[in-house]
């Protein structure tokens, strides 16, 4: 069967993103998007491999969007105001994209890392950000780690509904912001660890 007119990888990886933004990241699959394109099974896979390609395509269609949304806003900003700016972004893609971000958290193959300007962005926004608090190797990599848990934890709680508490969410984050900026401009040094 000849692959129908106006099917593409990247239409397919795009619809693919916003069902799983409304069916969850675990539950697209290429049946599915066939069923909405209105073709077979096969005509699909004359665009994409397989489920694992698909899902590392949604990938990095996701880190590419979170990415940009997150340069947007740290744009112009330093320190606590870039680190704000970051937090917000990355929680807002979250909460809005819950599909797409759950893609961003799959481990990828090397080859498709390679080629995903989302994922080499993103490690540069973040580098950068933590350089503004005076941070080198490895305490770069600590600080990096502190903040994707942190966001990570604190978002997917949020969507899942995990915080019950009737202190408003907003305010928790602001405290975690105030808290992380305090954190990381009082890094410990290899020096004060060695004397400690």
């Amino acid at each position: 069967m000849a692959p129908r007119a106006g099917l593409t990888a990247d239409r397919i990886t795009r619809a693919a993103a916003d069902l799983a933004d409304r069916v969850g990241f675990d539950n697209i699959s290429v049946s599915a998007l066939a069923r909405q394109f209105g073709v077979k099974d096969a005509s699909m896979y004359s665009h994409v491999a397989n489920l694992r390609e698909l899902r590392s395509r949604v990938a990095i269609l996701a880190a590419d969007e979170k990415t940009r949304s997150i340069a947007d806003a740290v744009a112009g900003r330093s320190g606590k105001d870039a680190l704000v700016a970051y937090a917000g972004a990355y929680r807002d893609y979250a909460l809005r994209c819950p599909g797409r971000y759950a893609a961003t958290q799959i481990p990828l193959d090397p080859e498709f890392v390679t080629d995903a300007p989302g994922f080499v962005r993103a490690v540069e926004l973040t580098y950068g950000m933590l350089r503004d608090y005076g941070l080198t190797e490895p305490a770069l990599t600590d600080a990096v780690r502190l903040l994707r848990s942190t966001f990570h934890g604190f978002a997917t709680l949020e969507a899942a509904g995990g915080f019950g508490h009737s202190r408003p969410t907003d305010e928790s984050w602001a405290a975690i912001l105030d808290a992380l900026h305090t954190a990381l401009t009082h890094w410990p040094t290899a020096d004060e660890k060695a004397n400690s």
